[in-house]
């Protein structure tokens, strides 16, 4: 393994060094060039699936960007210059090209041109009829113009030469004057046919400041809750606090729809403005439902659970059509797994038909706890006979029933086909029915347990319709096209098949075969709203492999017959240096029998018969399950590409290092109880699947207990320090980034504990590795964001956790990372949180000797 000081030369700002102030690091060059190298592009296809948008973004953003200021209003962070969420990253720059069926495949990439300098984009949106392309631009260098987002449009048939002047493609960005200054804080613009849009906008005349704060406080801050009303809610961060708050986020969150035709420019405001949250056009454009959050707010939950109010108006007038019943505040809304709050929700057109509204309401109060049947009923309502008979207010009708908590439809194209999701989490059961929307007759499709992956039937495919809607693919009109990961013992080979609705019966047609790792990503047949054959059927595929990425490419698939594929793409492997690396996936068990994987890495050319054990790193994050055989199940492919992010832990392949990356640590509940209890038996079930990967490792010559990492991100972190409080021989040091250390302050929950810290008091402290700092004697390294917004890590729990550490004398090191949030963006931060990770691996994890026994 190298050096940490092997990153070489650095700027001012990028040192090496242990000074309080010491600047930001860098890692060694081989972590560091993988790291900046420039990812790959994504891809975006056109309604007509006869072009591509290749959209460019940068590896990371600087440290300057994420620490403009921002307010922190009701679990939003908002960067008031630009109206708009903070932090957000955009796209650099985007081209367009031809798709075809051709030999070629795709046609020269031709860049957008005319976005302002030192602008990025973001908010794309396809018209429905592909000719044209929104988005949105915001000034991201140093030196642009903060404003808000201000909104352009780009000719693609003027790109692919269908439109262009003197023969030349030209793809240029076009500002929309009624639309320079968006307001993005909840939604941003979208199409209303082929030539209008809809953007929301900064209301005319408004203030150009948010309301001041008064340097002197006018009185103390006061809450009350009366006996009796129960509310209690997890650990939300960047809540309001006072008034001022609360007139600062109807400020920020206060737009204006405007209609505006892209071919003349002309806008008109529509409907009134107000804290608009979402709008959506109905399908054929008649009609658009908007979303107001009202006042009262709360002190205590975030915006989500704000007053709501959902108007349907119409189209051309901008008059109010029919309004849907008002969200409460909801404060007091069940801390368990399938709970919802009271009233409409998941409210949305329903995409095969003209203008008819589809929503649920829960039966139960929102407590899955509650025994009632129906739990759910879903309801739909046609704007269009609510607008015929304004003087008799018309009633929704009942679509379908669930006794399990709704989990939405997915619609067929003609009107008499839907298919109806319900579930349940303590049972994991799943079940969806084949529901005839006419009549309301329904019969069971697949009634399982969802977390038995194996025998998973896929999610049907959806197909993309000329008014830019999603209905059902539905192969010669009699089968569903199902696509799945298709798990099984020997790993992730996705498949597709047909499924006959009526018989429910299934035929393969396409499965991935070693040693690839192919998957279908979209349906390319269903151009035009064109009926969709076996014969026609063609498809998107990605293809990769342990060594080559995923390379896109145009795949026919017809009855019976070959597949005849086209590759589209040809992305360069992102980082060389590793591209000889080994991986194989690991089955071991544990004590109590369950079966366990992992996946062992190890650098190019190591052969560990050959050159023996190498100092470690173990990267986890426990999952809970109902069943062990659920838990045994194989996750993931011994073919995919391993793809390497910014702060991966299998960058540290680079230095020598083996990486055994995800094994598992399953919390799984006792036979035949509620799965709620699973974690009674956290910390034996933890160090049992962490001793059974160890000694794994041991067997097959790769590492050596004592010289092994532990490390993990978040519950991983977690999991690292509880290992080195209960299991510390296994280890020799750990790295613990953005975790949460002491349950008691998560009092109403964490990850998958529903239950309050009163209601089971030894879970809590058990799981609180703080009250374990007197037996944790392995180096910590601690990491942590300034900026920490996840609910339960606050930064205050590794600081304490440091105090804890350090107060017993046990060799702690705490590295706080200004401006950064749950995860870590900024190139700075990046850079230097991989410095961090190399010197403490460097300095605790030796290289074991080979061949002789070691009890360190």
């Amino acid at each position: 393994a190298a050096t940490a000081a092997a990153g070489g030369a650095a700027a001012a700002s990028e040192v090496e060094g242990e000074a309080s102030d010491g600047g930001y690091r860098v890692p060694p060059d081989a972590i560091r060039d993988i790291v900046e190298s420039e990812p790959t592009p994504s891809l975006s296809l056109s309604p007509r699936r006869d072009a591509v948008l290749f959209l460019h973004r940068p590896s990371m953003p600087s440290v300057a960007h994420l620490a403009r200021p921002d307010l922190r209003l009701a679990g939003l962070r908002v960067d008031p210059e630009v109206r708009s969420r903070s932090r957000m990253t955009s796209y650099t720059h985007m081209g367009v090209a031809t798709l075809c069926t051709a030999s070629d495949g795709v046609g020269d990439e031709v860049p957008l041109r005319g976005v302002p300098e030192g602008h990025g984009i973001n908010f794309l949106a396809w018209a429905p009829d592909g000719a044209h392309v929104a988005f949105a631009t915001i000034g991201v260098e140093a030196g642009a113009e903060r404003s808000p987002f201000a909104l352009h449009v780009a000719s693609v048939e003027s790109a692919l030469g269908e439109g262009a002047q003197d023969g030349a493609p030209t793809f240029e960005a076009r500002p929309l004057a009624a639309a320079s200054r968006l307001n993005t804080v909840f939604d941003s613009f979208g199409w209303l046919g082929a030539r209008t849009l809809l953007a929301l906008t900064v209301p005319e005349g408004q203030a150009d400041h948010p309301p001041a704060r008064p340097e002197v406080p006018s009185g103390p801050k006061i809450q009350v809750s009366g006996a009796g009303e129960a509310a209690p809610v997890r650990t939300y961060q960047d809540l309001l606090s006072d008034e001022v708050d609360c007139d600062t986020l109807e400020y920020l969150t206060t737009s204006q729809l405007v209609k505006i035709d892209i071919h003349t420019g002309e806008s008109a405001p529509f409907g009134e403005e107000g804290m608009i949250t979402s709008f959506a056009p109905s399908p054929d454009g008649k009609f658009v439902l908007v979303a107001r959050m009202e006042r009262p707010f709360s002190y205590n939950v975030p915006c989500g659970r704000f007053p709501r109010t959902m108007e349907v108006l119409c189209a051309s007038s901008g008059e109010v059509v029919h309004t849907l019943p008002r969200l409460e505040l909801a404060e007091a809304i069940p801390i368990a797994h399938g709970a919802v709050r009271e009233g409409p929700r998941s409210i949305e057109w329903r995409p095969d038909k003209d203008a008819e509204l589809v929503w649920a309401e829960c039966r139960d109060g929102g407590d899955p706890n509650v025994e009632v049947s129906p739990r759910d009923e879903v309801f739909s309502l046609d704007m269009h006979e609510v607008a015929r008979s304004a003087a008799a207010p018309l009633e929704p009708r009942t679509l379908v029933q669930t006794d399990l908590r709704y989990g939405g439809i997915a619609w067929g194209g003609g009107g008499d086909l839907a298919l109806v999701y319900e579930s349940e989490w303590r049972s994991k059961r799943s079940v969806s029915w084949v529901l005839d929307p006419r009549t309301g007759e329904k019969r069971v499709l697949h009634d399982r347990d969802y977390e038995d992956r194996y025998t998973s039937p896929g999610s049907p495919m959806l197909r993309r319709t000329e008014r830019g809607t999603y209905t059902l693919a539905l192969v010669d009109g009699t089968h569903l096209l199902m696509s799945g990961a298709g798990a099984s013992p020997e790993g992730d080979r996705p498949f597709l098949d047909l499924l006959n609705i009526e018989s429910g019966e299934t035929e393969r047609l396409w499965r991935s075969e070693a040693p690839f790792f192919e998957s279908v990503n979209s349906i390319l047949s269903d151009a035009g709203d064109a009926p969709i054959t076996r014969d026609n059927l063609r498809v998107l595929f990605s293809r990769e492999s342990k060594t080559e990425p995923a390379q896109y490419s145009i795949c026919s698939i017809g009855d019976g017959a070959a597949r005849e594929c086209i590759q589209i793409t040809d992305f360069p492997h992102p980082y060389p240096s590793l591209k000889d690396y080994s991986k194989e996936i690991l089955r071991y068990e544990r004590e109590d029998g369950v079966t366990l994987t992992g996946t062992l890495y190890l650098p190019p050319g190591h052969d560990p018969a050959r050159d023996g054990p190498l100092p470690t790193l173990l990267w986890a994050y426990p999952r809970e399950y109902k069943s062990a055989d659920a838990a045994a199940q194989m996750r993931g492919s011994p073919h995919t590409f391993s793809g390497i992010g910014n702060l991966s832990p299998l960058l540290f392949l680079s230095m020598g290092y083996a990486v055994l990356n995800g094994p598992s640590m399953p919390i799984i509940a006792k036979d035949g109880e509620d799965p709620e209890t699973a974690n009674d038996t956290y910390i034996e079930q933890l160090v049992s699947s962490a001793e059974a990967a160890v000694a794994e490792l041991e067997r097959r010559g790769v590492a050596k207990r004592g010289h092994i990492a532990v490390g993990g991100h978040s519950y991983g972190a977690h999991m690292s320090m509880s290992l080195l409080a209960h299991a510390g021989d296994l280890f020799s040091c750990a790295i613990c980034r953005s975790g949460a250390y002491n349950r008691t302050l998560t009092p109403f929950g964490f990850q998958g504990e529903t239950r309050s810290l009163w209601k089971a008091r030894d879970v809590y402290f058990n799981l609180s590795p703080f009250r374990f700092a007197d037996k944790i004697k392995k180096p910590v390294l601690l990491l942590h964001g300034d900026d920490d917004n996840n609910t339960g890590t606050f930064p205050l729990q590794s600081e304490r956790m440091y105090a804890a550490l350090k107060g017993h004398g046990c060799e702690v090191k705490l590295v706080q990372l200004p401006h950064e949030a749950h995860s870590y963006r900024a190139r700075e931060s990046v850079l230097h949180t991989l410095a961090e990770q190399a010197e403490w691996l460097e300095r605790h994890v030796t290289p074991p000797p080979a061949g002789t026994e070691d009890d360190a």
